[in-house]
């Protein structure tokens, strides 16, 4: 196979080798697909049974000779995490699923099965970040949305849900995990990412008094999310700091199956919402009109960095660029990152070979050469 790229792409080997980049036949229509995908993989889709659980076979066909070990697996769904941990506690099943382990979680698995293997681990670039619709008033006002970032405190986040387990960062995954983040020192000249929080909070109230709201006259909001526990319990968390500046916010849980339907339909005001982190993934999240720039932002100035680092040939090039990037990013207050969460993973001790993923959760979950000592 032959591709013929209109420009330099010194990353196209990465973006054919990740998770965004399954290989599937086009000559099947999408609704097919979805009922019963088909591609190239070490499995063979069986069954989906809703709220029970989704099967594969082994590809006897698989490009890999010899792979995968196992015959099978079941994807048990269990909709509740407390009882997905009992489930792994009574050893009902293998493993966790990856990177959904919360420390809380994982200290009482650690405590029930001491014998268990886990890995605590940056949830694969992952970070929660605030998603404001900037088409609707008052959130197309600049300076609203700078009152918003301004409330936030990123380390209570970290300290509370993350008992001291997660990372600061930009729109690009911070150091060690990430390749391409600011260092620690430099993202804290950001806007907005000043660590003295009490200060950023006077601040946002002048702002938001300016325009007309306080303590007797707070801007009511909903906030929206995905009903589960890792987009869940950091929008309460964010709704107790905007009240701090003259926001009242109610939480508004959607299930997943609805939630980015909304989204990309703007069926929304603001959001917590968890998105994934890397050079490749910035123009899907920032770039005008692409697909997953769900709440509108556009700056020209940007789309014309994002065109050049994605050229960019040298590794220092390519950073000096991204924090480019960054800086304007976080100037517009697009999107702005909460934190990255640590998570865990734990398996029992028979399945051996596991390899966890560190920067993206698209990736490594193919399971072709993990087998079982049983």
């Amino acid at each position: 196979m032959t591709f013929q790229l209109k420009r330099p792409q010194p990353a196209f080997l990465v973006l054919l080798a990740g998770g965004f980049s399954a290989i599937y036949p086009c000559h099947v229509p999408a609704a097919q697909m979805r009922q019963h995908p088909i591609g190239t993989g070490p499995f063979k889709f069986v069954e989906f049974k809703q709220n029970e659980a989704i099967r594969v076979t082994r590809n006897a066909d698989y490009w890999k000779p010899g792979l995968p070990y196992l015959d099978g697996i079941d994807y048990a769904i269990i909709k509740d995490p407390a009882t997905a941990v009992l489930a792994f506690v009574a050893g009902k099943v293998d493993m966790t699923f990856p990177h959904l382990l919360r420390i809380p979680q994982l200290k009482d698995v650690q405590s029930q099965v001491p014998q268990a293997n886990c890995e605590i681990m940056p949830n694969g670039g992952v970070n929660a970040h605030l998603l404001v619709n900037r088409d609707t008033p008052p959130f197309d006002n600049l300076e609203l949305r700078r009152a918003m970032a301004l409330a936030i405190d990123r380390r209570a986040f970290i300290d509370i849900l993350g008992q001291g387990q997660a990372d600061i960062g930009g729109v690009l995954q911070p150091p060690p995990g990430g390749q391409w983040g600011m260092p620690p020192e430099m993202l804290a000249t950001l806007p907005g990412y000043d660590p003295n929080i009490e200060k950023n909070r006077v601040e946002s109230r002048r702002i938001m008094q300016k325009l007309g709201y306080g303590p007797d006259n707070p801007l009511k909001i909903k906030l929206a999310t995905r009903d589960l526990p890792l987009y869940r319990d950091p929008a309460v968390l964010l709704i107790d700091q905007l009240k701090q500046v003259y926001f009242d916010g109610d939480l508004d849980l959607i299930d997943t199956s609805r939630y980015f339907p909304k989204i990309m339909r703007k069926e929304f005001t603001v959001s917590l919402n968890l998105q994934t982190s890397g050079p490749e993934a910035l123009e899907l999240f920032y770039g005008c009109g692409s697909s997953l720039n769900w709440d509108g932002y556009c700056s020209r100035d940007v789309d014309k960095l994002l065109a050049e680092q994605s050229e960019a040939a040298s590794e220092d090039q390519r950073k000096q660029l991204l924090w480019a990037i960054e800086r304007k990013l976080a100037g517009d207050y697009a999107r702005p990152i909460i934190f990255y969460s640590r998570v865990a993973t734990c398996w029992q001790p028979y399945v051996k070979n596991m390899t966890l993923m560190v920067n993206s959760v698209f990736s490594g979950n193919r399971r072709e050469d993990i087998w079982l000592d049983k």
